[in-house]
């Protein structure tokens, strides 16, 4: 008889006050916990060909954030933001009764990975942020401006939703996904798909909350962001890409602070590396990717677990 081949991955649902947060496990049992978080409007399978090449004594957690790919959606009247995603990540982690863990976050994943080491540092011991400065300062002048803006497009989103969503077949969502994600290769928008398509009568909606497109209207300043870039204790490693965040985020105003958090960092003495590739270059590429993130893990988590 043949012997049995186990999945490469096995599925995760964690109920928590929205509803349930799920994703896919990777690896062995016992193995070191290392949370996987996504970007704005991904989900777990934005890991799907890094998390392969990577160190296998690991036991990699890819969560679909709250909103995102097959976890829940927040009721009506309630928005999403950044401590929203924190308070989700510490339900998840105490009901998997996790102590210590790292993080792999990408772009929103990272900033939320950010608050988190911040907030709980103890529980955090190595951090990697994939193009992403974890936090990201808003001007003071721009505080209220993006305030308002956040708040006017979750009410008027409130007033003129039906509760519909439009319907595609299978190609036109392909189609969809890449014309407002173009960094992302036909195999990777095929890849975010399997968890960011929902069957409906006629053919497939989109999975993730409409309301996620809303702006964010959790900010800090950079005094505060740099504050808060201290009280992190988990060793960290910033890779950064060279067609990616710097040359593609939509506020400009932000851009100013980039020098000021990468020095931050090295002053630390943090990791900051640039590698080839757009802002998805961790799912496009991830053999480009996944030697740097395999070293920091083997290096500054897996060689101190003796330690702990």
């Amino acid at each position: 008889m043949a012997e049995e081949v186990r999945p490469v991955f096995s599925d995760l649902s964690v109920p928590v006050r929205s509803g349930h947060v799920r994703g896919r496990v990777w690896g062995p049992d016992r193995g070191r916990p290392v949370l996987c978080l996504h970007g704005w409007a991904d989900n777990c399978g934005s890991f799907n060909t890094l998390i392969p090449l990577l160190p296998q004594e690991c036991r990699y957690v890819a969560l679909d954030l709250t909103g995102h790919g097959r976890s829940s959606h927040l009721p009506p009247g309630e928005s999403y933001n950044t401590p929203a995603y924190v308070a989700d990540i510490r339900r998840v982690v105490d009901a998997l009764q996790l102590k210590t863990f790292s993080i792999i976050g990408h772009s929103m994943g990272a900033d939320v990975a950010a608050v988190f080491s911040a907030l709980y540092p103890e529980m955090v011991d190595g951090l990697v942020f994939l193009d992403s400065y974890g936090f990201l300062p808003t001007d003071s002048k721009d505080l209220a401006k993006v305030l308002r803006q956040g708040m006017e497009e979750t009410l008027q989103f409130e007033k003129k939703t039906d509760g519909k969503k439009r319907v595609y077949t299978y190609e036109k969502a392909v189609e969809r996904l890449s014309t407002a994600n173009p960094t992302l290769s036909e195999r990777s928008v095929r890849v975010l798909l399997e968890r960011g398509l929902v069957p409906v009568e006629g053919g497939f909606a989109f999975a993730r909350d409409l309301r996620i497109n809303s702006k964010n209207i959790w900010r800090v300043g950079l005094e505060q962001s740099l504050e808060m870039q201290s009280r992190v204790r988990a060793s960290i490693l910033l890779v950064l890409t060279e067609k990616g965040f710097n040359k593609t985020f939509s506020e400009p105003s932000q851009r100013k602070f980039d020098w000021t958090l990468r020095q931050h960092l090295r002053d630390r003495n943090h990791t900051v590396v640039t590698v080839p590739g757009d802002h998805h270059a961790h799912l496009n590429d991830p053999e480009v990717v996944a030697p740097i993130v395999s070293d920091f893990l083997r290096n500054k988590v897996l060689s101190h677990q003796h330690k702990l």
